[in-house]
């Protein structure tokens, strides 16, 4: 009897064994089939971002060390159950766009952090992107003549001799990725915002940055400026105007190289909003606001962004209401990158939106050139040049 009780237990034991080992595997199935957890590098970086090095250290030293642990920061401890549920679950308590992001088509669209909100700036005013397909930006538009006319009128050069100089030495690469953004105004029988577009660089974003240029060169800057026709570039290639930033990458890319003084970038672009969004008058006078967009998957985005902030704050001290913020996009809200990881003090700045006249336009251009010269004469030494 002894033997035939010992035989069932032990028959029990292996049942037992067999089936918490196949339950085993029917819960790492179940698991990996409706709890997979994606992760992307982007989130992945913006959860650490938030989250201060230093007490993570402290944390880790103060649990094994009771030396620290007495020396505690006046800061609060990190909570390491909020950010292994962040981690695990791509879901942020605090944010209901993370609830909602990746279910609802074109919700990741509001992925964007507002890092400094200018006057009126939320999330239903974010700036638009507008990408137009490759046969609509190949279609050239008439420029119109008048408001050109009428605008050089009222731009006179008077700029006295600068103080002081870079000695013609170009530190500044003014760039433009989407150089086909045009303004209505400048352009015969065009109305919507997918009208705005031109290659003649007199009506378009080119002829914005040649302004900026003119202003910052008035300031003692040296500016060395792309006026590539970007759709014609990308239809040579085959490409269409999602590869945009692929190929002006490369321009960056080729002229740090060339030369390298150049330690500041500014890819000039519209907005895709309409007047009331992207206007202000100040003083009596119409300026086309601007706005910093800053791309949060780059290793340089601390510093970006605190270069973008510093611009941001001086503008607002001299010419109030005429930026819109300063934002920051990740890969699910925009390009993510911008060619920003290729130099610390890089920025994306849109200028104005498609119903602007280059009177706007110039105002701001030479609103900005003031406060970037004011701001680079601070960082360097003119005995340096």
């Amino acid at each position: 009897m002894k033997r035939k009780g010992k035989k069932r237990y032990v028959f029990l034991y292996i049942q037992a064994g067999i089936l918490s080992f196949v339950g085993l595997f029917i819960i790492i199935g179940l698991m990996t089939t409706f709890l997979s957890i994606r992760i992307s590098a982007d989130f992945m970086n913006t959860a650490l971002r938030e989250t201060d090095s230093q007490k993570v250290f402290h944390y880790f030293l103060a649990s094994e060390n009771k030396y620290f642990a007495a020396n505690q920061n006046p800061l609060k401890d990190i909570s390491i159950t909020k950010l292994a549920f962040q981690l695990m679950t791509n879901v942020k308590p605090d944010d209901y766009r993370t609830f909602l992001g990746k279910e609802i088509p074109g919700f990741s669209e509001f992925d964007t952090k507002i890092e400094v909100a200018g006057q009126g700036t939320d999330f239903t005013t974010l700036p638009e992107e507008s990408s137009p397909p490759m046969e609509v930006l190949l279609k050239e538009k008439e420029v119109s003549q008048e408001m050109l006319t009428e605008d050089s009128k009222e731009n006179k050069d008077s700029n006295p001799k600068p103080s002081q100089t870079t000695n013609g030495r170009k530190v500044v690469y003014l760039y433009h990725t989407h150089s086909w953004e045009s303004f209505l105004p400048l352009l015969k029988n065009a109305n919507t915002p997918d009208d705005a577009v031109s290659s003649d660089e007199r009506v378009n974003v080119i002829g914005v940055g040649k302004k900026l240029k003119q202003n910052l060169e008035s300031k003692g800057i040296g500016v060395e400026q792309s006026t590539v026709n970007a759709t014609e570039k990308l239809h040579n290639r085959g490409w269409n105007a999602n590869q945009s930033y692929r190929y002006s990458r490369s321009l960056v890319k080729e002229a740090t190289a060339t030369n390298k003084d150049l330690t500041y970038a500014i890819d000039i672009h519209r907005d895709a909003l309409r007047k009331e969004k992207t206007t202000i008058n100040i003083k009596g006078k119409s300026y086309a606001r601007l706005v910093f967009v800053i791309g949060k998957a780059n290793p340089n985005y601390e510093e970006n962004l605190e270069f973008a902030k510093n611009l941001h704050k001086e503008l607002e001290k001299k010419y109030p209401g005429i930026s819109r913020g300063v934002l920051a996009k990740g890969r699910d809200a925009g390009n993510g990158l911008y060619n920003q990881d290729l130099s610390k003090h890089s920025i994306l700045l849109e200028a104005g939106g498609v119903d602007n006249n280059m009177q706007e336009l110039d105002n701001s251009m030479e609103a900005f050139a003031g406060v970037f010269s004011d701001y680079f004469w601070k960082q360097n030494d003119a005995e340096k040049y």
